[in-house]
């Protein structure tokens, strides 16, 4: 006996990876649901990616104005405004998370505005809505949450990068805790926007996981910006006082500033999914375990992005839906390539990377490795007098010369790492890289025209 279903997929989640899962398995003329217990769009578009770099983009404005006025430009009573911008940002977040929910239903996508929560593998529930839905095929997409550290005295008055979107008005002092890419991001968008800004974290240094070198460069040139960073260092509590928040931090230190925002990792957002009921088990980590096909612990359950925390990011939970789709819907079977995946930094300078570094190079090739830096003044900034300076990385296989790491931090890196990413994903050698005329003059430059191998004397510089 055959049994009959609401839906042929139901859908947790209506971030990226979500709604392209969603959308393409509808288009395909299956019939689909999707629940999201907030808004559509996810992480990205309401509360991460899109909203930061529009704050990124905000905070920049500060520091073009200062290198215009060293190409003759003069500025009078030039000033920023908090909630213009919060208006601003907030009108066109919700024109984006309203594309969202229309393309959902141009592709024919049932959208359900609730909290869902599985009952077993093949029903779930929407909490306090009184509304049970039964799926053939169910599809996890519930992305991550930030975490900080609920045991710490006084972690009530601190907020996350949620909250920091949210802000009632831009505070004077605030201290960031994290050495991640969402920790430096704000940190250059508040000392951008002239707020006196602290970074604080207790590994060696910042952004780790990034090749050394960017960590080191980019640790210097966020000073330039005015983030003051104290490394090796994390808060012991925060007290709340009538002039502000005291951090009492374990090296001694205290400071004082109005609001302090952790950045220290986000976490799988399983918690209350029911997962238990279905069959659906966690890995060491306590995000969902799936295989290679994002198949779960439960035969006709499936789970992508953030949730499975395997890299997360929104191109690649967008890549794994189309993965899903195929396999799962098109009698495909096809998995993502995680290797040599582009990823960008939006701090202030921004960093751009893709591929190993060269450490990891040197750990998985066995002939070793040859590596080509330089650093430099890009020319708009040396016509301005300023000291800030470009590091631009290459690390290449020494057996195949195949380019296997591009590292840069600077102006525009981001736009040039995804080009860049293309060669690298391709496996061109350096030979090919020299073999590509110069666009001058540009930073870009650099990439096609770096002859001298760093030697191994001057690898501590």
């Amino acid at each position: 006996m055959t049994t009959i279903y609401d839906y042929d997929l139901f859908v947790i989640g209506a971030g990226s990876g979500g709604v392209r899962a969603a959308r393409l398995t509808a288009l395909g003329g299956k019939k689909v649901a999707v629940a999201e217990e907030y808004r559509v769009g996810g992480t990205c578009v309401i509360r991460g990616c899109v909203p930061k770099k529009f704050m990124v983009m905000a905070s920049e404005v500060s520091h073009a104005l200062e290198i215009a006025e060293g190409y003759g430009w003069s500025f009078d009573n030039a000033k920023f405004d908090w909630p213009t911008f919060l208006q601003a940002k907030d009108v066109e977040i919700a024109r984006l998370s309203g594309i969202y929910a229309a393309n959902l239903g141009k592709a024919g996508v049932d959208l359900v505005h609730g909290r869902a929560v599985m009952k077993d593998a093949h029903t779930v529930e929407i909490v306090g809505k009184n509304q049970t839905f039964t799926a053939e095929k169910i599809l996890i997409a519930t992305g991550g949450r930030p975490w900080k550290p609920e045991d710490l005295p006084g972690v009530e008055h601190a907020i996350t990068s949620e909250e920091a979107f949210h802000l009632p008005e831009l505070p004077k002092r605030i201290l960031i805790a994290g050495g991640g890419y969402i920790a430096v991001e704000f940190a250059g968008i508040f000392a951008g926007l002239g707020v006196e800004t602290t970074l604080i974290y207790r590994g060696p240094n910042i952004l780790r996981g990034f090749d050394d070198d960017v960590r080191a460069h980019l640790a210097g040139e966020i000073e330039k910006r005015g983030v003051k960073v104290i490394l090796g260092c994390q808060h012991a509590s925060i007290e709340k006082t009538e002039s502000g928040l005291v951090n009492h931090l374990e090296n001694g230190m205290t400071l004082e500033t109005d609001v302090v925002m952790f950045a220290t990792g986000r976490v799988p957002h399983v918690k209350d999914l029911g997962l238990e009921n279905a069959g659906v088990e966690l890995n060491d980590q306590g995000a969902i375990k799936v295989d290679d096909y994002s198949k779960t612990s439960a035969d006709n359950i499936w789970a992508i992005g953030d949730v499975t925390d395997r890299m997360n990011l929104t191109p690649v939970a967008i890549r794994e839906a189309v993965a899903f789709h195929e396999t799962v819907y098109k009698n495909n079977p096809q998995h993502f390539d995680y290797e040599a995946i582009a990823t960008a930094v939006f701090s202030q300078p921004p960093v751009g990377v893709v591929g190993l570094t060269e450490h990891e190079a040197r750990r998985a090739c066995s002939a070793g490795v040859d590596v080509y830096v330089t650093r430099f003044r890009p020319m708009k900034y040396a016509f301005t007098g300023s000291d800030e300076r470009v590091l631009m990385k290459l690390v290449v296989d020494a057996d195949s010369q195949r380019v296997v790491g591009v590292h840069i931090v600077g102006p525009e890196s981001p736009e040039m790492i995804q080009l860049a990413a293309i060669a690298v994903k391709a496996g061109l050698t350096k030979a090919q890289w020299d073999a590509t005329c110069a666009v001058h003059p540009t930073m870009a430059e650099e990439l096609v025209t770096l002859k001298e191998k760093q030697s191994p004397t001057s690898m501590a510089g």
